[in-house]
């Protein structure tokens, strides 16, 4: 049985007024507003405000907008997933996610995925997503022992003469 708040924006998802109202209170219901209200700023920014994961449900237009996906990530880091292309090589956004979500690397283009900050950032609270960091960055020995530190597994990752050195060999001891 769906819930009431669902069948009633459904039956207003045109309406501005109810919708802003609606997604204010609870964000995902931008699910279920019209194409037109998921590309108001707006509404989207309302929803965005109550829970960042509305982005899911915003036009294609508002992912590729640098504030409103700033706003999502900071609310819910792993929505930087929804991100457009382009914003996905934007440092801003890729450094703000890593700071709380390290998988964020993996949505990263190859340019920030060789940035030092961007990428220690990331393997401080995701050792493990050294993984997709550049040949070079896994060559890089204090990016190593912050991810090594952080999950033992990531050492299978490093470049091979940092898994022969022997102080990485003792962080996994």
């Amino acid at each position: 049985m769906e819930e009431p708040e669902v069948t009633a924006i459904k039956q207003n998802r045109d309406n501005k007024e109810y919708v802003l109202k609606a997604v204010s209170e609870r964000g995902k219901l931008l699910e279920w507003a019209s194409e037109k209200l998921q590309d108001d700023d707006e509404v989207v920014k309302a929803a965005l405000e109550n829970d960042g994961e509305a982005m899911e449900f915003s036009s294609n237009r508002i992912k590729n907008n640098k504030e409103m996906m700033l706003l999502a990530i900071k609310k819910s880091p792993w929505t930087v997933c929804y991100a457009s292309e382009d914003l996905k090589k934007d440092r801003d956004i890729i450094f703000e996610a890593a700071k709380n979500y390290g998988q964020c690397l993996y949505f990263a283009s190859e340019e920030l995925r060789d940035d030092d900050e961007v990428v220690k950032t990331a393997v401080s609270n995701k050792g493990l997503i050294i993984k997709y960091a550049s040949f070079r960055l896994r060559d890089n020995d204090e990016i190593a022992k912050i991810a090594v530190s952080q999950n033992k597994v990531a050492y299978h990752y490093l470049s091979p003469r940092l898994k022969n050195d022997e102080e990485i060999k003792k962080l996994i001891l």
